[in-house]
């Protein structure tokens, strides 16, 4: 739960809007289709955001952040995607956001002094070793293992969906230090470190995926991997309660970045749509395409305003877990639908790269299914607000 903080006047929430335009006005559309094209990570654009401050925009002032809150991140990370670079802009800046949360809540003073400004400045670039393939959603089911010895801990085990881990320095890695079998709670056992990602000790292997090419996934081998005391995070065995300070602002980000995708690609079918013309007229003066575009547009504002209210709460530190939830799942169905019609309203140009909508509706099929599924949401709300027995 977050401390209660003033919220953004709408004049704050204009000047991040504006600044945040001009941060991503030199990549334009030629430079997001090359990236997509050759996969190379963004390194210009990350660069220009932390040059600009923003990569810090919720890190504490005493570190070299803003100190803001979420409704200031949503605002900057739903600009971000709407930029023209879709998920892929936006998931090269999203890590730094909340993904380091626990160093922020439960590292020590020396840590957060150590790790803060360079994740601020951009001169670290962190990925997360959370999920594992037998695990998936089921947190506490992981078996990466950290196993004490004097000075720290050693390491083995197995992470996918990691990622960055192709271009990342540091890596937060989520782990055991008692086996599941022995804790008297599922959630007990966890700790979290936040370390070098050391290559000799770390494997990392690229997986060819759908959408975001240039934001790199992977699957992560550890064989050995000495981790010092001094970077684990909080106490030991206490980690999984130290990410859950960061689930629902990612889920609000999450839901902020598919605004900004479906916005941009419903702008780019409303003009083509006055552009292009057939049978002597505008296809947009057709009700078959208008309609469609006009419902697509009424959806995504009204996540939009779910999004904004999971923030507000967020920030005044009230619960708001459905909020969050919520927004996440309307938020990415009114994506995906308005990638969709995107691409329909330009027909057989959809499917063409050089009108990039085609790349905004792969993009937006990942706002579905990460960081949670819709299904799980669908599970939360029917048992924590309608009061369904639990179904897993």
């Amino acid at each position: 739960m977050s401390t209660s903080r003033p919220l953004p006047t709408a004049e704050d929430l204009d000047t991040i809007r504006e600044g945040v335009r001009a941060a991503c006005k030199p990549f334009d559309d030629e430079y997001w289709l090359a990236r997509d094209d050759d996969g190379k990570f963004p390194h210009e654009f990350h660069r220009a955001m932390a040059d600009g401050g923003w990569l810090g925009i919720t890190m504490p002032e005493e570190y070299g952040g803003a100190g803001l809150g979420v409704t200031e991140a949503m605002t900057m990370m739903s600009e971000v995607a709407a930029c023209g670079g879709g998920f892929a802009a936006a998931s090269t800046i999203h890590i730094n956001l909340f993904g380091p949360h626990p160093i922020v809540v439960m590292g020590s003073p020396a840590q957060k002094a150590r790790w803060v400004p360079r994740l601020v400045s951009g001169e670290d670039q962190c990925c997360f070793g959370f999920t594992e393939p037998d695990a998936g959603l089921n947190t506490t089911r992981i078996k990466t293992f950290a196993q004490k010895v004097d000075g720290g801990y050693i390491v083995h085990g197995q992470k996918v969906w990691t990622s960055t881990a192709q271009v990342a320095n540091k890596i937060m890695l989520l782990t055991r230090t008692t086996k599941y079998e022995d804790c008297a709670r599922p959630t007990d056992g966890i700790t979290i470190f936040y370390t070098d990602l050391d290559r000799t000790k770390i494997d990392v292997h690229l997986i060819s995926k759908m959408g975001r090419k240039a934001v790199d996934s992977n699957s992560i081998f550890i064989d050995g991997l000495f981790i010092p005391d001094e970077d684990r995070i909080g106490e030991e065995g206490k980690g999984f309660g130290y990410i859950l300070h960061s689930l629902n602002p990612e889920r609000i980000l999450i839901g902020a970045e598919a605004i900004g995708i479906g916005r941009d690609a419903l702008r780019r079918a409303t003009e083509y749509a006055k552009e292009r013309v057939v049978f002597d007229r505008p296809i947009g003066q057709n009700q078959g395409i208008q309609h469609p575009l006009a419902e697509r547009w009424m959806y995504l504002e009204s996540a939009w305003l779910m999004v904004q209210r999971a923030a507000e709460l967020y920030d005044q530190g009230l619960p708001c877990g459905a909020e969050a939830n919520s927004a996440k799942f309307l938020a990415a169905r009114a994506c995906h639908d308005a990638a969709w019609q995107a691409v329909a309203t330009h027909g057989g140009f959809g499917y063409a790269k050089e009108y990039h909508v085609e790349r905004l509706y792969r993009e937006s099929a990942l706002t579905r299914l990460a960081p949670i599924t819709e299904q799980l949401i669908l599970c939360f709300i029917a048992e924590k607000v309608l009061g369904l027995p639990k179904s897993y």
